[in-house]
């Protein structure tokens, strides 16, 4: 009896011996396959990440910025004509239009075009402009911006700016179509921020 069990046990032991190599082997075939299966999902994970991405890059190039080409020397010496800017087009949903911010808005005598000004008088503002210096409410607008060959002499009397409007007017003073002409800017037809000159290159900077 001793006998028998002992060569079970013995006959045992060599079927798991034999299965041992066996069962690597199984093992061995098997991976490959998990890890085809990780690189699949390593894949897809990574695929959702970079579409997620694209979509919120979009959204923002598309409804928060937007670039621009100046196409004109009314905003001379800031800006130049075939340079390139970005326009912030969500900066006026949280926050009133202020002096000196140059804009880019629909223009008022035909909608279908638009222009870039800087801001210089808010609504209920008095504008006077004496010998090609503006001044505000009685007092004379600093603007720095403004370089001497292209300061007009040009006098207008004194205006008050209806409630909604802006009164605009282009940096190279001597060669701008602005509010000047009689028009002011409605606060719809505004549209955006200019806040970055990227194009050429050597003139990439904040917009001032």
């Amino acid at each position: 009896m001793g006998t028998g069990l002992s060569r079970n046990s013995t006959d045992h032991k060599k079927i798991e011996e034999e299965d041992q190599p066996l069962s690597e082997e199984r093992s061995a075939e098997g991976r490959p396959e998990i890890r085809r299966s990780q690189l699949k999902r390593e894949c897809f994970l990574l695929a959702k990440d970079l579409t997620i991405a694209c979509v919120v890059c979009l959204i923002i190039w598309l409804y928060l910025f937007q670039p621009f080409t100046v196409q004109g020397t009314s905003m001379l010496p800031t800006l130049e004509n075939g340079q390139r800017i970005i326009v912030n087009k969500f900066a006026y949903h949280f926050r009133h239009i202020k002096r000196g911010e140059i804009v880019v808005f629909y223009y008022p005598l035909d909608p279908d075009e638009s222009f870039i000004k800087r801001v210089i008088a808010l609504p209920g503002d008095l504008v006077e402009i004496n010998n090609g210096y503006v001044y505000i409410n009685g007092e004379k607008l600093d603007e720095p911006y403004i370089v001497r060959k292209y300061r007009d002499p040009e006098d207008i009397s004194e205006i008050q700016i209806q409630p909604g409007h802006y009164f605009v007017l282009g940096d190279h003073r001597n060669g701008s179509n602005d509010s000047r002409a009689g028009w002011q800017v409605p606060q719809r037809y505004i549209y955006g921020k200019a806040v970055l000159r990227y194009w050429p290159p050597v003139t990439f900077g904040l917009l001032h």
